[in-house]
């Protein structure tokens, strides 16, 4: 069985790792260089790096940020955020990331996945779906979150992987940095609908939220919150979900 991955998310805005709620009033979380590698050595099975306001400000990921963040840890690293060709994933591989994430762009050009996956490989090809509850769908939300689009989830998902996409991260709006657990009812429509791995986003409060995601078909559980502001360590959450039989790395 495919080992389930626990991936600690860094949020990057202004040079220092910030944690907000639904998107909004963000809190300081430290310095994206030292938290990599408390998360790296802590054990991480990879780390995201979102640089949250570079589509924002329409302009590239921070690429001398992602340098230093790849020069200090060991770990598959993925990067986000002002990805919007294939020469700023070039870029951003170079920098030192192992996967580059598109949202927006994509849902602006959808073949850009197919270039993407092209010219680097499915497995460097991270598709962010960030999702929001309107008027009782499960819709596709860009621009940070702050535009909604006429996509549904599901469908937008399945697209994505005949594009080319290697993976799904999956964010619930409703449920950012809540605390209140993964959107369970956006992961079970979402899961089974495709062949590639999914990594639920948005809501871990505690340990058994983790394991409601894996329950819920998620290979993968990203998670900031728990980690940079409660007493949790990785080793503490593999243990916890190797006791009840997940497939988790030592």
């Amino acid at each position: 069985m495919l080992a389930r991955r626990i991936i600690p998310c860094l949020d990057v805005a202004g040079g220092r790792v910030v944690k907000g709620v639904h998107f909004e009033a963000l809190r300081d979380a430290g310095d994206p260089v030292e938290q990599a590698a408390r998360y790296d050595t802590e054990g991480a099975d990879e780390l995201v790096f979102l640089d949250i306001s570079a589509t924002l400000e329409e302009r590239r990921t921070t690429l001398g940020m992602v340098s230093r963040v790849a020069e200090t840890i060991f770990i598959p690293f993925t990067v986000g955020g002002g990805i919007r060709t294939v020469a700023d994933a070039g870029a951003a591989l170079r920098a030192g990331a192992d996967k580059t994430a598109v949202n927006t762009a994509a849902v602006r050009d959808p073949l850009l996945v197919s270039r993407l996956a092209e010219s680097f490989g499915t497995q460097c090809v991270v598709a962010a779906v960030d999702v929001k509850r309107i008027g009782g769908r499960f819709a596709v939300m860009v621009n940070g979150g702050r535009e909604a689009t006429d996509l549904d989830a599901v469908t937008w998902c399945r697209r994505l992987e005949e594009l080319g996409a290697g993976e799904i991260l999956l964010t619930s709006m409703d449920r950012d940095g809540t605390g209140k657990g993964y959107d369970l009812p956006l992961l079970q429509a979402v899961s089974p609908a495709v062949k590639i791995p999914v990594i639920a986003s948005g809501g871990a409060g505690k340990l058994a939220d983790l394991a409601d995601a894996f329950e819920a078909g998620a290979h993968g559980v990203l998670a900031a919150t728990i980690f940079h502001f409660q007493d949790c360590s990785l080793p503490r959450a593999r243990a916890y979900l190797r006791e009840r039989g997940y497939p988790v790395r030592p």
